[in-house]
């Protein structure tokens, strides 16, 4: 709700402070006093363009201030943009615009951007005047209205929806999964059919390598081991003859003592030479160079080790290789299976949406012409009962269903009979405009919308009964929300509840816009005025007092 307004050097307005209630408050004055001032200034607050052409002659700004108590939304809208506002805090705008061009913008002294201004805006104030028609005009919040106007539930439609897209987005994810494996399946079966046809064992390059290495050695050292071994061979080899030496010695040794030592040391020479002709043979056995055996060897490791660089793995991990890829290709092969699973799971939620939606849409084309009821009982009493008013429910393609339902919801009019149903901003008049989104707003009574509602002039061109009917409309709706109204019918000005009189004096050469809140006597007078004119008999006097007394 707007609390106050503060207005400096805008136009002919030098210095100006406001303060508005709940309820109706009618602005009166006569042609020219500055009524569009004062909604102009407004509109700056409420992100409208900076137009130097604001600020007054001789000033080097123009600066407007409005103070609202904020709404729960626009509380969350400002938190989104990091402008914080305590609880019971009023909300302050502050806009300013320099004669010579440039603006500023701020939002409980933080500077804000022009769009979120106007965005705060639109939530704070909707204006319905001659050349500026917004809020209802907006086909995408009629969908919000009449759902709000017929207690639809869209809750579960809304569950519905976005458990159904859930299930989309995870069958989506699988299927290019599974059409990115399948262009790979030809690879993988002929990967598979490889590495199981090599048949990779645990340790086998080390293996391999480790025995290529003996067989290697084997070859360079065959003829020099065969010379030695021949060495330890014959009855004329060196172990040969200490043997026999022993047996000759071992009869004598009992002559001396220095025998039976030497018996000894030839008896260990044999021993230690016997070992090591064994040792010998036994090396010799274990390098032993056989070529077949050695290309088949090397065939074996240079094919593991070409497997390897091929998948650009080490050799020892050939084997995780071989169970990584014989998983994904039976990931492939039974991944249909859990396709058909998720394309199930698919169709149930599609089910279950269209379902619950279709019976959305079943409660929203009854509230409709419940709406349309609503509205056309409005439109005579305010010189519209040629016209027609007609809410639209149609059903969307399906790749534009939401959240929010399947429906596209607009409200149409039709101003003479015959004439076809259009939306409300094309066909109507200014006039006409005002008085359809005033029965509009009559029927929707506090189905959403701002909280301030302005309407400028929605009275002109009409008098006696009708503007009698605006008056009364108008003070209806203000019992849910403020509303102010800029008027020249005295009708609709002795509805309200705070009166303003705007007019505008002059000093010499300047010329100043001046608003002062009526009491009782000096609203009668104002509302005789109205009544007469420039002279003010007693006659509107009384008719003045009358209409008050009828409030």
């Amino acid at each position: 709700m707007l609390t106050g307004l503060s207005i400096r050097d805008v136009v002919l307005i030098e210095a100006l402070d406001l303060e508005f209630a709940n309820g109706l408050g009618v602005l009166t004055g006569e042609t020219g006093a500055g009524k569009s001032i004062l909604l102009d200034a407004l509109g700056l607050a409420l992100g409208a363009r900076a137009d130097s052409g604001l600020v007054r002659a001789g000033a080097d700004k123009a600066q407007v201030t409005a103070s609202f108590d904020a709404p729960a939304n626009v509380v969350a809208l400002l938190g989104e943009n990091d402008i914080e506002i305590g609880v019971g805090e009023p909300l302050l705008i502050r806009r300013s615009v320099k004669a010579d061009g440039g603006s500023k913008a701020f939002i409980n002294d933080q500077p804000c951007s022009a769009a979120l201004l106007r965005d705060v805006g639109a939530s704070l104030v909707e204006i319905h005047g001659q050349h500026d028609d917004r809020g209802l005009l907006n086909p995408r919040g009629h969908r919000a209205l009449l759902d709000a106007f017929g207690r639809c539930d869209t809750a579960t439609v809304a569950a519905n929806f976005t458990s159904w897209h859930e299930a989309k987005v995870r069958l989506d994810i699988a299927r290019e999964a599974l059409e990115n494996a399948a262009r790979d399946q030809e690879w993988l079966e002929h990967a598979v059919a490889e590495l199981a046809a090599f048949n990779p064992q645990p340790g086998e390059e080390e293996e391999l390598a480790g025995e290529r290495s003996d067989m290697q050695k084997g070859e360079r050292i065959a003829e020099d081991l065969k010379a030695v071994l021949e060495s330890f061979d014959g009855p004329k080899s060196g172990l040969a003859l200490i043997r026999s030496a022993a047996r000759k010695l071992d009869r004598l040794a009992d002559a001396h003592p220095l025998l039976a030592e030497a018996l000894t040391s030839l008896d260990r020479a044999v021993i230690e030479a016997s070992e090591a002709e064994d040792k010998l043979n036994a090396a010799a056995r274990a390098i032993e160079y056989e070529p077949a055996r050695l290309d088949e060897i090397e065939e074996r490791l240079f094919e593991l080790r070409a497997l390897a660089r091929k998948h650009n793995v080490a050799p020892d991990g050939i084997i995780a290789l071989q169970e990584r890829l014989t998983a994904q290709l039976q990931s492939i092969e039974a991944g249909g299976e859990g396709l058909a699973l998720l394309e199930a799971e698919v169709a149930a939620k599609h089910a279950a949406y269209v379902t619950s939606a279709t019976a959305l849409s079943e409660t929203r084309r009854a509230s409709a012409a419940k709406l349309d009821a609503a509205v056309k009982v409005e439109l005579a009493p305010l010189k519209l009962d040629a016209a027609q008013f007609r809410t639209s429910v149609e059903q969307l393609p399906e790749e534009r269903w939401a959240a929010s339902g399947m429906d596209r919801v607009e409200f149409l009019i039709s101003t003479n009979p015959g004439a076809p149903f259009a939306p409300l901003a094309k066909i109507a008049s200014g006039g006409e405009l005002s008085r359809f989104i005033l029965a509009l707003k009559v029927a929707l009574a506090e189905e959403g919308g701002a909280a301030t509602i302005i309407f400028d002039e929605i009275d002109r061109g009409v008098g006696g009964a009708v503007a009698a009917a605006i008056g009364e409309r108008l003070a209806r709706l203000a019992q849910h929300t403020q509303l102010l109204a800029v008027t020249h019918s005295p009708q609709v000005a002795a509805k309200g509840k705070a009166h303003y009189f705007i007019a505008k004096s002059s000093q010499g050469t300047v010329t100043r816009t001046g608003v002062v809140l009526l009491d009782h006597e000096a609203r009668s007078q104002e509302i005789a005025r109205m009544l007469s004119g420039a002279e003010v008999t007693d006659e509107a006097r009384a008719q003045a007092k009358r209409l008050l007394e009828v409030v």
